[in-house]
């Protein structure tokens, strides 16, 4: 009996040692698809519509006509995401990058066992067999549009991406940034609401999914700033990772919150290199300050 548990035992540590080893790429690129962006943006649409997703979002990050993300949803994924209190939600929304080049549209989108591991962290496990339905639903939706389905953008294991930080020093998932506290949820929903509707600070709103019984809200927010904006930091560290956009302001109970710039970033371009993050020192600040005002 003691040689049968210890057996097991040797085996379970093994399947948990390869499971937290296993890379894992920010992004998939699907390939290229005959089209023009917008024929490319309607496909994609209507295959995720197909597998039960929900488009609830479509923009231009930087309003460059070239580039276009497409960010939907799912009803499985919102339940799975909020059951996750510390900012779960943020991982409800998941992206497809759409890029013309000679040939029609580069299609990518950003992986969700990627997202799902980095957002939901440790609690991973408990849902992961609702979460690789979701994943293997994407997957089935966007594969038939391209023959690549090569995963791109650098790689991390499982166990660095669920206590992701760049550097030493740099913020963790769980160093949010504070944007503000309002005198309760309804209040922070209608004055973000309304200052996105503005488009306050060359701001957009590319989506917004509001929880009202858990009191949770997300917002994704396009950054159209031309100095500081998207069309300023994108061309610097890689449009080719346009499925990382937009970035999102998450709302909980009375209190608005992001995710810091030097943890998103970095997490979204895994390879960028120091030098190349000192070109954009300054946008972490930028979007903080865009986001900021956004809740004023």
């Amino acid at each position: 009996m003691k040689k049968i548990f210890f057996l097991f035992f040797v085996a379970s540590q093994f399947i948990l040692s390869n499971t937290y080893a296993q890379k894992l790429s920010p992004y998939i690129e699907v390939g290229d698809y005959a089209e023009h962006i917008s024929q490319a943006t309607k496909k994609v649409s209507e295959n995720l519509e197909a597998k039960g997703f929900e488009v609830i979002g479509v923009y231009n990050p930087g309003g460059k006509p070239n580039l276009k993300v497409v960010v939907f949803t799912r009803n499985d994924l919102q339940k799975v995401s909020l059951k996750v209190a510390d900012r779960g939600a943020l991982a409800s929304a998941l992206k497809v990058g759409l890029k013309s080049n000679a040939n029609g549209t580069t299609i990518s989108y950003l992986n969700p066992d990627y997202l799902f591991n980095a957002y939901l962290r440790n609690e991973f496990p408990t849902h992961e067999s609702q979460l690789k339905i979701i994943s293997k639903d994407v997957s089935a939706a966007l594969s038939s549009l391209g023959s690549l389905n090569r995963p791109f953008g650098g790689s991390l294991s499982v166990k660095d991406l669920r206590e992701y930080q760049y550097k030493m020093m740099m913020p963790y998932f769980t160093d949010p940034v504070k944007l503000r506290s309002f005198a309760s949820f309804e209040e922070g929903v209608d004055r973000i609401s309304s200052n996105l509707a503005k488009e306050k600070g060359n701001t957009k709103m590319v989506y917004k999914m509001i929880f009202s019984s858990e009191k949770v809200a997300v917002f994704g927010v396009g950054l159209h700033d031309k100095e500081k904006g998207e069309s300023h930091f994108l061309p610097i560290i890689g449009e080719d990772h346009l499925a990382a956009m937009p970035y999102e302001i998450i709302l909980q109970d009375k209190q608005a919150t992001m995710l810091h710039g030097r943890y998103r970033i970095a997490l979204h371009w895994p390879d960028l290199t120091m030098g190349t993050f000192m070109k954009i020192m300054s946008t972490p600040g930028d979007i903080e300050d865009m986001l900021e005002d956004l809740c004023e």
